[in-house]
């Protein structure tokens, strides 16, 4: 389906803001599943920053409330998500994100010939892993015993190139167990992460609702459209020709619309046509790897001028927490905790108004508040790199 909708940058920048409750912060008593599950995720391999990442989308809210979401009522499920990485997850549409994600084509291995898994190999992997993890909390290391036990001493052999260490060939399918939903975190036991099996979820795909693949791509047009199969293939790391060509299937389908976004062609969800009328305003703070950086595309817009060499690590987005102004990156950040303690130091790459630099104290404040700790702002030159 074509339209004749042309949308501005400013006018995407806007409403992508608003539904990832950045242009103001979900109301009181809104479940934190609803914000994840309106972010597509909360990029969680540092716990911290997804605590942050919720808690600035969500007035009141704080590190206790995620965790309390987390591991009491378990509305939040954290596993392995889009991309391979740690993600919360609202543990209601678990299979929504199971079926999708599973249904994706794997990439080429990075490993030698030698050290990969076989495609029979990681199904037995799979399906050992949601066995050991059934109704238990294991350790990684217990884990590991029981999943060769039920395979083989092959998927014990310490091969696998990490972090200056080899680790059993099986974990190169641990993600793949999330996506599955054989596995995903429990709760720390003393410093060790445990592993657990996920719930039986209440809710399935049916093919009224074109499945689960088109379920996903709107519900990502939803989130951060328009965007180009190119733009989701990216988020998901996925193949590219495999993304155009489910976007083929689903616009004749009348599943998603094609739009003029900047001029170049775009979609979004079929229907899903109404755009603010002016840019997004406002000064934000995001941790490493917010949703709202990851996803949004084109990342030269996101990331203009100089922000594209400071903000990003390498081309990658993620590497730092910024600074938005008015819905794009105009900035990094860094806090340090001591005790009860942090120091928030801000690097603005543009000139603040006074309106913004009070924002800018607000958001620092709410730093604080979602940390519970007791925030001091310095602007100033972030001198730490990456990931730090």
């Amino acid at each position: 389906m074509t339209t004749n909708v042309s949308i501005t940058w400013d006018a995407a920048s806007a409403r992508r803001a608003e539904r990832q409750f950045l242009a103001g912060p979900a109301g009181t008593g809104t479940p934190l599943a609803e914000v994840a599950g309106a972010m597509l995720g909360v990029h969680a391999q540092v716990l911290s920053a997804a605590e942050l990442s919720l808690g600035m989308r969500a007035g009141g809210v704080t590190r206790a409330d995620v965790r309390s979401a987390l591991w009491d009522d378990r509305s939040l499920v954290k596993t392995y998500g889009p991309r391979g990485t740690v993600h919360l997850l609202p543990a209601r549409e678990l299979p929504v994100f199971s079926a999708a994600l599973t249904a994706v084509p794997a990439g080429p291995s990075p490993f030698p010939p030698d050290v990969r898994l076989s495609e029979e190999q990681a199904a037995q992997v799979v399906t050992a892993i949601g066995e050991a993890l059934d109704g238990r909390f294991l350790t990684l290391d217990e884990l590991s015993e029981e999943v060769v036990a039920r395979t083989g001493p092959w998927a014990g052999d310490r091969v696998m190139p990490a972090f200056q260490d080899l680790w059993p060939r099986w974990r190169q399918v641990m993600h793949r167990a999330g996506w599955a939903g054989t596995l995903c975190f429990g709760p720390n036991r003393g410093r060790k992460a445990t592993y657990t099996r996920p719930a039986p979820g209440d809710r399935t795909v049916g093919d009224g609702e074109g499945g689960a693949l088109s379920v996903f791509v709107r519900r990502y047009l939803h989130a951060y459209g328009p965007a180009t199969p190119a733009h989701f293939a990216r988020w998901l790391a996925a193949p590219p020709g495999w993304a155009t060509a489910l976007f083929g299937e689903l616009a004749p389908a009348g599943r998603i619309e094609e739009v003029r976004f900047e001029g170049t062609p775009a979609w979004v969800a079929a229907g899903d046509t109404d755009f603010p009328d002016g840019p997004a305003r406002g000064v934000r703070l995001l941790p490493y790897f917010d949703a709202y950086v990851i996803a949004g595309q084109p990342r030269e817009r996101l990331f203009p001028g100089a922000a594209y060499l400071r903000a990003l690590g390498g081309g990658q987005a993620g590497n730092y927490p910024v600074l938005l102004v008015d819905g794009v990156v105009a900035g990094v950040w860094h806090q340090r905790r001591r005790g009860r303690r942090t120091t928030v130091t801000v690097e603005p790459l543009v000139p603040l108004t006074a309106r913004q630099e009070r924002e800018l104290g607000e958001q620092v404040e709410r730093v604080g508040e979602v940390l519970e700790a007791t925030p001091e702002l310095v602007v100033g030159e972030v001198t730490v790199g990456p990931h730090a």
